[in-house]
């Protein structure tokens, strides 16, 4: 494993407003906690380095490998001929892997090394963006970069989710990516602009101001989309804003039907059982219940989610009752001036959904037992078993750019 980062060559090519070096220098601080080398007579003795062409973008997945190998040398096909563009050696074989990697050597002369391709390390499912995207390392070229950022932003979404995410958000977040890039604007500045929001809308729906409260909502959802994404293509995550952003995910929504519940000016029940209060524990228990079944799934039966199992969970996470499906059931009942009628609606979705999830979950567990084997989820069997040209690859897939990129090479 190296203990040190030095890149050789450089791209003048800015990508989402950082230059290729400061971006690797990000992904590996992140992957490894590497100590960045300005100079390789500096490296010590006794010691190993990740040495990076500045002149490639990698997958992130990529730089991760990388920061746990040894004595490696990485790969890729560019028009049909083998470039190494990474190389993890000893100090003592350092300036053979930079000249390596300036093409002006050969690996031969690196004794005890492996030269490995990127096919293979290739992993196409990603598990924190639930979905089938294969690794690449791609040369940063100027004409390309519009295409660059395009692909660092689209491999920043993720593959299974809500409607309104995957098809509402994505090209307006994108121009507020970009403006946040320009502004110097941080994620976690974004984050708490999130977190104001949803403590307005609550506010709002507890005063039965359901417009202006629906508003705030709305607007949350989306910066919720744009914290995200700006801080993967930006390399900017941290744990403070991975802790505040995914705590806001699961604690606000249940608040917010019980706010808006509470803000009703009157409520004429179906029958004489279902009180308000009996529709809030029916909502709180539901969604604690689909929170649990997700978790027991990934805990017992596999390190993937539940609604990456088979294509009908990720069918179902488009409109399973989450916040945003909740909310267009809310603003649609806002909109025909029954307020109440968005409550019982979610009430009923939150129901069904978790049923949903319990006859997964139980289906799941037989399977696992009466098979033997570790289940699997759909999206890392694309192009074996599931068709690439299926309905539910063509949902929750989309050719990566590197295609287009690299067809054009």
């Amino acid at each position: 494993m190296p203990g040190y980062l030095y890149i050789v060559n450089e791209s003048p090519v800015s990508l989402w407003g950082l230059t290729s070096h400061e971006r690797l220098k990000r992904m590996v601080q992140r992957a490894g906690n590497l100590s960045f080398l300005e100079n390789l007579q500096t490296l010590p003795a006794n010691s190993s380095v990740l040495i990076l062409r500045g002149d490639f973008l990698y997958d992130d997945r990529i730089i991760k490998r990388l920061a746990k190998e040894e004595q490696t040398i990485l790969q890729v096909s560019i028009k049909q001929t083998l470039i190494p563009v990474a190389a993890v050696v000893p100090t003592q074989f350092a300036r053979q892997a930079e000249m390596l990697l300036m093409e002006q050597t050969s690996a031969r002369e690196i004794p005890d090394v492996q030269t490995v391709e990127l096919q293979d390390w290739a992993s196409g499912f990603q598990e924190q963006l639930r979905k089938f995207d294969p690794p690449y390392v791609l040369p940063i070229t100027s004409d390309r970069q519009q295409d660059f950022e395009e692909h660092l932003y689209s491999g920043s979404y993720k593959g299974v989710t809500d409607l309104i995410t995957k098809w509402a958000w994505p090209i307006p977040a994108k121009w507020a990516a970009r403006l946040c890039v320009k502004a110097g604007i941080a994620p976690n500045a974004v984050t708490t602009l999130s977190l104001l929001l949803t403590i307005i809308a609550g506010i709002c729906f507890i005063k039965g101001q359901f417009g202006i409260g629906l508003l705030a909502g709305w607007l949350m959802t989306f910066l919720d989309t744009v914290d995200g994404k700006l801080a993967r293509v930006t390399v900017t995550s941290s744990k403070l804003g991975h802790v505040l952003d995914h705590g806001l995910d699961i604690i606000h929504p249940p608040l917010w039907y019980i706010a808006w519940g509470l803000g009703l000016a009157a409520f004429t029940p179906p029958t004489a059982w279902l009180t308000l209060h009996t529709i809030f524990g029916i909502i709180l228990l539901g969604y604690i219940v689909g929170r649990l079944c997700e978790g027991l799934f990934q805990l017992c039966l596999g390190q993937f989610g539940l609604f990456c199992w088979r294509p009908l969970d990720s069918f179902n996470r488009l409109i399973t009752a989450r916040r945003n499906p909740n909310l267009i059931l809310l603003t649609g009942s806002l909109c025909i001036g029954r307020p109440d009628l968005g409550l019982l609606a979610v009430t009923a979705w939150t129901v069904l959904s978790t049923v949903i999830l319990l006859l997964r979950l139980g289906f799941a567990f037989s399977v696992r037992m009466i098979s033997g084997s570790p289940l699997r989820p759909w999206l890392a069997e694309i192009g074996t078993i599931v068709d690439r040209k299926s309905l539910a690859a063509k949902t929750f897939t989309r050719p990566p750019l590197t295609t287009t990129i690299q067809s054009t090479d």
